[in-house]
């Protein structure tokens, strides 16, 4: 079995503690939240951080609230109480699509979203569903706090606006419109669950069926998780039925870099993601 590399462990029991710590160890150190991206990266040798920073014992990240028009969710909240939480399946359907579709139930008793978008993995559910619901995450870091939209969150494959001394202590959701819906499907590695192509949908109709919103993400098909542009511009003003959706669906793989290996060639997971996008939208139309 492989084993991580040599680290010294640290169990911070604030978050100003926790950033006390970034500050001293700098690019040596790494944030342990739930551990289900990081300790596998570690095992693999993939990443071999010198100090280990356990938040795990900081109770006041873990939550869930209204606040006005916005849901907050602490850094420390677990897949598994989001997916028992009144508020998310009343506000974000699509939130309890995606994480219960996540690992097992061990994953989810621990994993926590604010870990899966700082890890940005292109094949994690969170960062698309994160930036399908412009969310804003919240930092903490030696100079403040500062807010940043999803747009401006996910930078790139396994890389975030977060600085080395910052660590992620909630995350924002904007209420949804009234006559929206919103939705995410995955075809998902049989192994491992993550998606090898996947979609959030959110759209917001009038009172005669027609788009007036649309945010529509993609993951795990290509390098990194992405905006599809095309197709939000597709549907905005249309009154949408199968044909149109599907249309709109067409235009998911436009300037996107596929990946290709065993789980799938670049082709396949380009058919994948216009099924993918098109069951989203279609689900989403549906629950708004």
């Amino acid at each position: 079995m492989s084993v991580p590399a040599a680290f010294d462990y640290h169990s911070a029991t604030s978050v100003a503690e926790a950033i006390a710590l970034l500050q001293q160890y700098g690019d040596e150190a790494k944030i342990l939240a739930g551990g289900h991206s990081l300790i596998p990266a570690m095992k693999l040798r993939l990443s071999q951080p010198e100090h280990l920073i356990d938040i795990g014992r900081i109770t006041e990240l873990s939550y869930i609230r209204q606040e006005g028009q916005s849901i907050l969710l602490g850094a420390m909240t677990t897949y598994a109480q989001i997916e028992r939480a009144e508020l998310i399946k009343q506000h974000f359907p699509l939130l309890i699509d995606g994480v219960s579709v996540i690992g097992d139930q061990q994953v989810r008793n621990r994993g926590t979203v604010a870990g899966s978008i700082a890890h940005s993995d292109p094949a994690a559910d969170m960062p698309g569903i994160i930036l399908a619901l412009k969310a804003e995450i919240i930092l903490q870091g030696p100079d403040g706090i500062r807010t940043v939209a999803a747009d401006d969150f996910f930078l790139g494959t396994f890389t975030t606006a977060l600085e080395p001394d910052e660590l992620i202590t909630a995350i924002k959701l904007p209420l949804l419109p009234a006559q929206t819906g919103s939705a995410y499907t995955k075809l998902e590695n049989k192994a491992s669950h993550y998606a090898i192509a996947g979609s959030a949908a959110i759209v917001t109709l009038d009172n005669t069926r027609t788009c007036t919103a649309a945010s529509l993400t993609i993951t795990g098909a290509a390098l990194q998780t992405s905006r599809a542009t095309s197709v939000e511009a597709a549907l905005i003003g249309k009154k949408l039925d199968p044909t149109l959706i599907q249309q709109a669906a067409e235009k998911a793989p436009d300037g996107l870099e596929f990946l290709s290996d065993i789980h799938g060639s670049q082709e396949y997971r380009r058919q994948m993601t216009i099924v993918m996008v098109r069951r989203a939208i279609q689900q989403a139309y549906e629950r708004a």
